[in-house]
């Protein structure tokens, strides 16, 4: 089913769920709270990164310890970005995607209606890990039926899924010598694919960083929902129809509440979520400037 399909499925879906227990507060039944909370501690300045070897992230001096009770983990993902930062001004595909993974969970986590937009993504990711895995069967580098570039744990230094689809810069160079790019009608290749997570990785940088903003002193904080649907209006919303438009917008309306957010990444307030929320939208920053440098570098930012 394409995208408007889905945008039609989803307007019926959520005519079905408006009025439902995601909009009578019967959310909270469906949440396991966590246990831990992040600590703070105080390191020199500048984006640091490591890993104490038990499983705690510690970005500028901030402890991102794994969340129980939850499939969205917001260490994990911060661990992926940085692990995707290859030589360079290169991005490693195979944590790349693991980013996504961890993304696609965190809408997953705020109800079924934000779920159907996680499914593209996810049809997306999944079709540049079947071209990684049709590349690397050609060369003899992947087992038939095995897995080139499948989620899991981070990777840390040398990338151990070489080939075509290592990372953005070598796709790009690949798909172009062998003509599978076409700058004027649509193709499944793998860097019109990125293009289109790219793009969605921008609006949910832009709902992040909005989330992660305090209100001015005197004023209430404006609901998720509002800056979900501003974060689209500025990214993702000119590249999609009226249908699509329609079907997004409304989803958003099913969106949680602000506290429901702060237990998605283990914090109690707001100062807190704007600590984590701040890491993790400059993690994802770095790795979209990469991508959207080597995407305009070919031209490749407006791929039908």
């Amino acid at each position: 089913m394409g995208v408007s399909g889905r945008a039609g499925v989803a307007v019926l879906l959520v005519i079905v769920f408006l009025g439902s227990m995601w909009l009578q507060g019967n959310l909270q039944d469906f949440w396991r709270p966590c246990s831990k909370e992040y600590t703070q501690i105080q390191t020199p300045g500048g984006l640091n990164t490591s890993d104490d070897g038990s499983g705690e992230e510690v970005i500028d001096g901030l402890f991102l310890r794994e969340c129980p009770g939850q499939d969205f983990q917001v260490s994990q993902l911060v661990s992926h970005l940085h692990s995707a930062l290859g030589p360079g001004t290169d991005v490693l595909m195979q944590p790349y995607l693991s980013s996504w993974d961890e993304l696609i969970k965190f809408l997953n986590a705020l109800g079924p209606m934000v779920g159907l937009i996680s499914q593209e993504i996810k049809d997306k990711t999944g079709l540049i890990r079947e071209l990684a895995q049709q590349d690397m069967e050609s060369q003899g580098g992947c087992s038939q039926g095995g897995r080139c570039l499948g989620s899991g744990a981070p990777t840390r230094g040398r990338e151990t899924d070489e080939g075509s689809y290592h990372s953005v810069r070598s796709m790009i160079t690949a798909e172009l010598q062998i003509g599978l790019v076409d700058f004027h009608q649509l193709t499944s290749s793998g860097c019109r694919t990125l293009l289109r997570l790219h793009r969605a990785l921008l609006w949910l940088r832009l709902f992040l960083q909005k989330l992660g903003e305090s209100p001015p002193p005197g004023s209430r904080a404006r609901s998720p929902s509002d800056l979900c649907r501003e974060a689209y209006q500025e990214s993702l919303s000119r590249h999609h129809t009226w249908l699509v438009r329609r079907a997004a917008e409304l989803a958003f309306i099913a969106m949680p509440d602000r506290s429901y957010f702060f237990r998605l990444v283990c914090v109690q307030d707001q100062q807190g979520a704007t600590l984590v929320l701040n890491k993790v939208v400059r993690a994802i920053a770095e790795v979209y400037t990469r991508t959207e440098v080597a995407l305009e570098e070919h031209g490749m930012l407006d791929l039908p």
